[in-house]
């Protein structure tokens, strides 16, 4: 599996785009890296915390601002809060009044993570990237603008030296997830299919091909796609045809995971997802997994 990752930031307002490096003792350890200058850590004021909230309206515009309206009343947020959909944090310490991204001591496996994982210190153009394999955690770099070079590997680790990747929910579209090594260092990252990449480092979520589906499960796929349960308001735009195929991967209950991508008219591409048991149903058990 090969996803986008970068070090997460914060999204509470203390902590919004912000991210600090910590020993066990929660001591600064972002100057003993030996890393390019960053732009440090320091949670903000409570005025601070409105400026970058309407800066962040400012620079995305008109359809940001009527969504955080939208949301202003509900569980979780407020104008010039943090996203009303993600709940509460489940560690106010690392994500409200500090946001961690590498928890070490010296000479821990967190500490051996590339610099270039900081959006703040790498090229503008520069993206990394994490690989899963059946027996590494790989880190490769390059010029997302330049695809003939190939990858440069930054930073490798053996499959057995982590102990969990833990999907983060309090996280801008829950994206996050954090890597525990079996030192007890851990890291936190933003990347691609968050649930995705937890769950094939746990062997419970496999790739399956359309073949390995049970009959009802085909029958199921072709009208998901011949008609995605996806309702778009018409100032959004208009609905277009599935062209990629669906990805699928298959639990060991024989539940089959579907992620269709949908185009729409305007430009955009939503995901809509369904689990299908083997009869063909829903199992709205696992939605939650969403």
């Amino acid at each position: 599996m090969r996803v986008e990752v970068a070090f997460a930031t914060g999204i509470a307002p203390p902590v919004a785009g912000l991210h600090s490096f910590r020993d066990t003792e929660r001591h600064d350890i972002e100057t003993q890296l030996g890393w390019p200058p960053g732009p440090g850590f320091a949670p903000r004021s409570r005025p601070d915390r409105v400026g970058v909230r309407a800066l962040d309206i400012a620079l995305l515009g008109i359809p940001r601002l009527l969504n955080i309206i939208a949301n202003a009343g509900a569980a979780g947020g407020t104008l010039f809060g943090e996203p009303a959909d993600v709940g509460k944090p489940r560690e106010p310490e690392n994500e409200v009044d500090d946001f961690p991204v590498m928890w070490a001591a010296p000479g821990d496996t967190a500490r051996t993570l590339p610099w270039q994982l900081d959006p703040a210190r790498r090229p503008k153009a520069y993206r990394t990237e994490l690989v899963l394999t059946d027996q590494r955690l790989v880190i490769l770099g390059g010029d997302e603008d330049d695809e003939s070079v190939p990858a440069e590997e930054l930073w490798a680790a053996a499959r057995d030296a982590v102990s969990q990747i833990e999907r983060m929910p309090y996280s801008e579209g829950g994206s996050d997830v954090r890597v525990r090594f079996t030192d007890g260092s851990w890291t936190r990252w933003k990347v691609q299919e968050p649930l995705k990449l937890a769950g094939r480092f746990r062997n419970d979520r496999l790739p399956v091909a359309e073949g390995d589906l049970t009959p009802e499960q085909r029958e199921r796929l072709a009208a998901l796609v011949a008609s995605p349960p996806l309702q778009i308001s018409r100032s959004i735009g208009k609905m277009l045809p599935v062209t990629e195929p669906p990805s699928l991967e298959g639990f060991s209950d024989g539940t089959v995971m579907v992620e269709l991508q949908v185009p729409l008219s305007n430009g955009t591409v939503w995901t809509v997802t369904r689990y299908l048991s083997p009869d063909g149903t829903d199992d709205i058990t696992k939605d939650s997994l969403q």
